[in-house]
């Protein structure tokens, strides 16, 4: 018998069954370590529950997953087992009660590649600690809770007002897409705390943050970033969107290097407290002799950058969202106009001290935030040890992701959660009502660290652009489709062009 025609007809079965060989061989021995793993859906071999969860919108499908195997599940992604935690009690256990075991950052491909695993946003263990005392404590001595940050959100309101009112050229209104003026305002307070002045939009430096910030989270929410961070060796060698991004994303981070090493040069008696406080944490990052020290140049720069791309993407598209919903609903616009009418007026700006005023508007800056489910699945932790929890074994780093679309959505937590409505963060007298299953910021210790300065900005942005403004949309309401246009690691706001009437 002739064995060379057999082989030739079977070589690409042979090569598969070669393939699978090794790699159950490089997996021997590994499968005892999740015997005591939560129950999920049944993985097939090499790809895991890939084919069962969708590009778009994934974390219905964890929601679904949940649902059937119980709030705490796993799923897998290739040969890496991902454990999903749902519902307030159980992301609660988890992210608070056993917060030691789960605040460690999962190594993400896509982040750790754009920050080397270094910063705030990326780190785990002891580095983590030390950069989130650092980031506490320098965002503190630059004004964070105090009145000199708000003045700045307040400066850079009255600019963007300024801005949305160039569309009314005193014949006719024009319509516009507000995505960039938005991003460029929250954009611009951050500079103004980072840099110690805020930048004209067109400012080609300014212009460099503000287009890197928008390329990262192009990539993030694409199908070449979902592919990123499953199959990172394969995709990293692909043409494509992200080799560009990582390209602007380095021009970037040399400029905040550069603007560090000049902060610490140009001290002299024009100075300003903030000048010396900034010089004093370069030479603090600057020192080599301090042993097993994290502050050094690749943290300061990864930290800048996590301040940048989550504060200026998460709170721009939470305010682009808020003016989409209240051309969705010109009578929850109306209401909001006259609380603001009847509490500030249109003769000074609003300040923080005007929110506990205006119940009805904080109400639906809260209902924009829970309706929006900006990160539905929170960024990915891990568990740092060997890990029991709710009877079932977690081996050390493995994938956490914390479902706060669970607890955002949850009937049982919320009056109306299937619809946009304050009357979910109001009691029965009109008053805000505070909500422990508001979990738009995360929860526990890895909770953002800008949450004062954007809550400052949503609601200060938010009243000043409606003090002014009213909005309304190229098409009638009941026609503007407010889902999100793509979701994948985040949701992101469905683009849209509007109309900025000036108020009387």
């Amino acid at each position: 018998m002739d064995i060379l025609p057999v082989l030739q007809t079977n070589f690409p079965s042979m090569v598969l069954c070669v393939v699978v060989f090794i790699l159950l061989w490089m997996n021997r021995g590994k499968r005892g370590n999740f015997e005591r793993l939560p129950p999920g859906p049944p993985p097939a071999p090499l790809v895991g529950n890939l084919f069962q969860i969708g590009v778009a919108q994934p974390y219905k499908y964890y929601l679904e997953f949940c649902n059937k195997y119980g709030s705490v599940c796993t799923i897998w992604l290739a040969n890496k087992p991902v454990i999903i935690l749902s519902g307030y009690q159980t992301i609660k256990d988890a992210l608070v009660t056993q917060g030691e075991e789960f605040n460690g950052r999962a190594q993400y491909p896509l982040m750790m590649r754009s920050t080397n695993g270094f910063g705030v946003l990326a780190s785990s263990g002891q580095r983590w600690k030390d950069l989130r005392r650092f980031s506490i404590m320098t965002l503190k001595n630059f004004g964070m809770g105090r009145r000199s940050v708000e003045e700045r959100v307040q400066e850079e309101a009255r600019s963007l007002v300024k801005a949305f009112d160039k569309f009314d050229d005193a014949v006719k209104l024009i319509f516009f897409n507000p995505k960039e003026l938005l991003c460029n305002a929250v954009s611009n307070v951050i500079c103004s705390i980072v840099f110690g002045h805020r930048f004209e939009y067109k400012d080609p430096e300014f212009l460099l943050l503000y287009n890197t910030v928008i390329a990262y989270f192009d990539v993030l929410n694409s199908p070449i970033g979902i592919l990123y961070n499953i199959f990172p060796k394969i995709v990293k060698r692909i043409p494509g969107r992200q080799k560009a991004m990582f390209a602007l994303l380095q021009k970037t981070q040399d400029y905040v290097k550069n603007q560090a090493e000049i902060r610490l040069k140009h001290l002299d008696a024009n100075s300003t407290p903030q000048d010396y406080i900034e010089a004093f944490m370069v030479k603090m990052i600057q020192k080599k002799d301090l042993p097993n020290s994290e502050f050094h140049y690749d943290n300061l720069v990864s930290s800048v950058w996590n301040l940048f791309s989550a504060g200026t993407e998460t709170t721009s598209s939470t305010l682009r969202q808020a003016l989409l919903m209240m051309i969705k609903h010109p009578d929850i616009q109306a209401r909001v106009h006259k609380e603001i009418d009847d509490v500030i007026g249109q003769d000074r700006s609003p300040s923080m001290d005007d929110r506990s005023k205006l119940p009805y508007t904080d109400a639906v800056i809260h209902e924009v935030q829970r309706s929006a489910d900006l990160t539905p699945t929170s960024v990915p932790h891990k568990v740092n040890v060997d890990t029991e929890f709710k009877k079932y074994f977690i081996p050390k780093d493995t994938m956490v992701l914390p479902l706060l679309s669970s607890v955002l959505i949850d009937p049982k937590l919320w009056k109306n959660p299937e619809n946009f409505d304050p009357e979910n963060f109001l009691d029965m007298e009109g008053r805000f009502k505070k909500n422990d299953a508001f979990l738009a910021f995360g929860l526990g210790k890895r909770a953002c660290l800008g949450e004062g300065l954007a809550r400052a900005e949503l609601f200060l942005f938010f009243t000043a652009l409606l003090q002014h403004f009213t909005f309304v949309g190229t098409k009638p309401p009941e026609e503007i489709d407010t889902s999100p246009s793509f979701c994948s690691f985040g949701r992101m706001p469905r683009s849209y062009d509007c109309y900025a009437k000036p108020r009387a």
